[in-house]
């Protein structure tokens, strides 16, 4: 098993290296108003956010876990949260400083070398909930007055940043700046169980008026000397951005193959007036391609990245970036890569869309789920959000959609599922081989609720009674008197689902 896997991931390192282009259909159930399998992401930033600094790790510990309790309850199976939001750390890193969003002033550690990161990644898993790392890859500062730690890349190497707009910011066009952001990467994948690393919009920053980024070195150096015009220089500030991602992907396979990489864009790829033949969405606003230098589209058809979760947080029938103009626009450009929604939460409920959004989403063949910015607003339930995901759209449990293009076989069945009494009650458990290190055995196990003489159909999602990493389950005993038919399925770190292990049994 051990060598078939490392072939596998020899397979999958060649098709980074050679940009080959991925041809696999995603294999996902059929969708509608109940889906089966859907990313339900929520976003937890750090950036900005003042509650954590003045918090002891106990208080910390106590506010997490309500936080992932009621997401849990809204039916959110991801977290996405800000681990690196200015070249720092909400987690031990000998290579950069402690965040001054968690302790206050940056390189100063919190009580007891507290890591949130570590503690975060545990209780996710605890609730079968996916943790994605969440890193601003150039980012250094975010408004040019952050009092930067001595430990802090920034004065072993001034000449690897500029200033813009009041942002200090990695230059993208040094060599050294890539490699150094991959090394962060792979610190946190070689060391930490994480289920993907995650980066949003920021590539290159959002132009301000009557500035142009400060990059006339590293283009001397480097542009120029690969034989680009100055007329090309966005063409080149392109492709630094793509050796970045590239390099990344390559990173994340040589540490851990299983571990997915995904990006969250700015919503609109290009409008249609600034393509030469009409390729873009019939929008009027910012730009990935020309403005942030970031070809997301590419990236997909490359494979150099897992998912794709572009920013759509304008309303339908915004008169610049209508959202069905957008969602479509995406839908038609997913090339084979799984495909989620960002939703904003707070201008989804101002304008009352949420079930217009939810229900078009779903009726789209190559969408898969969505991610909710922030937090926060589900936490607060914004004008009944959270109510509205628990009653209606996220009703049922949801497993997240299987990464086929990199793994497509199914675990192995559980084996020996018998039921026994025990001080706890009536048990219902199984066995399953299983191991840290190789993704393709079991990771978790789905548990499946059938009456008596009901035809066994696995994807029903109101059939989910449970979906846990033990491999036991507790009955809801009664008095014996009626007939159940449970099934158990194993599921891998790709989330590919094995077949059903039925039991009958009297409760």
């Amino acid at each position: 098993m051990i060598t078939k896997y490392y072939q596998l991931f020899l397979v999958l390192l060649l098709c980074i290296a050679t940009s080959c282009k991925t041809t696999q259909q995603t294999s996902q159930q059929p969708k509608g108003k109940e889906a089966k399998r859907e990313f339900r992401g929520a976003w937890i930033q750090t950036a900005f956010q003042g509650e954590y600094k003045n918090m002891t790790p106990a208080q910390m510990r106590k506010d997490f876990v309500r936080k992932l309790n009621y997401l849990q309850r809204c039916g959110i199976n991801a977290i996405i949260f800000q681990v690196r939001p200015e070249a720092d750390a909400f987690y031990k890193s000998d290579i950069e400083p402690w965040s001054r969003f968690y302790t206050g002033q940056q390189g100063v550690a919190p009580e007891g070398n507290f890591d949130v990161m570590a503690f975060l990644i545990e209780e996710c898993h605890k609730r079968n909930m996916e943790f994605h790392a969440w890193l601003n890859p150039y980012r250094a500062s975010t408004a040019g007055n952050t009092r930067f730690a001595d430990s802090h890349v920034y004065y072993k190497h001034p000449e690897w940043f500029v200033s813009y707009n009041k942002q200090i910011l990695f230059d993208p066009g040094i060599p050294d700046c890539r490699q150094f952001i991959c090394r962060v990467v792979r610190d946190i994948v070689t060391r930490y169980d994480v289920d993907a690393i995650h980066m949003d919009d920021y590539f290159y920053p959002y132009p301000a008026a009557g500035l142009s980024f400060p990059d006339d070195d590293s283009f001397r150096k480097y542009g120029l000397a690969k034989g680009y015009t100055a007329s090309q220089r966005g063409d080149w500030r392109r492709e630094n951005v793509n050796k970045l991602i590239q390099e990344i992907k390559r990173t994340i396979l040589l540490a851990k193959p299983w571990v997915r990489f995904g990006i969250s864009p700015f919503g609109i790829y290009r409008n249609k007036k600034s393509t030469p033949d009409g390729s873009g969405s019939n929008t009027n606003g910012l730009q990935n391609y020309d403005d942030l230098y970031a070809d997301v589209v590419r990236w997909v058809k490359e494979g150099w990245i897992d998912y794709n979760m572009p920013q759509i947080y304008w309303e339908i029938g915004h008169a610049a970036a209508d959202y069905i103009t957008l969602i479509k626009w995406w839908n038609k450009n997913a090339y084979n890569r799984p495909l989620y929604i960002g939703q904003d939460v707070a201008r989804t409920m101002k304008a009352d869309q949420l079930t217009r959004k939810m229900l078009y989403e779903r009726s789209l063949s190559k969408v898969s789920g969505n991610c909710f910015w922030p937090a926060n607003e589900l936490l607060w339930n914004n004008k009944g959000v959270a109510d509205s995901l628990k009653r209606h759209y996220h009703r049922y449990p949801a497993l997240i959609p299987a990464y086929t293009h990199l793994h497509n076989r199914a675990p192995q069945e559980v084996k020996k599922l018998k039921t026994e009494w025990t001080e706890k009650g009536y048990i219902l458990h199984w066995k399953a081989e299983q191991s840290k290190t190789n993704p393709e055995l079991a990771h978790y196990f789905v548990i499946y609720r059938f009456e008596d003489k009901e035809p066994i159909n696995l994807s029903d999602p109101s059939k989910i009674v449970k979906i846990t990493r033990e491999t036991s389950y507790l009955l809801p005993y009664d008095n014996g008197q009626r007939k159940y038919r449970y099934v158990v399925t194993a599921v891998d770190r790709f989330h590919n689902e094995s077949q059903g292990k039925s039991k009958k049994v009297k409760l």
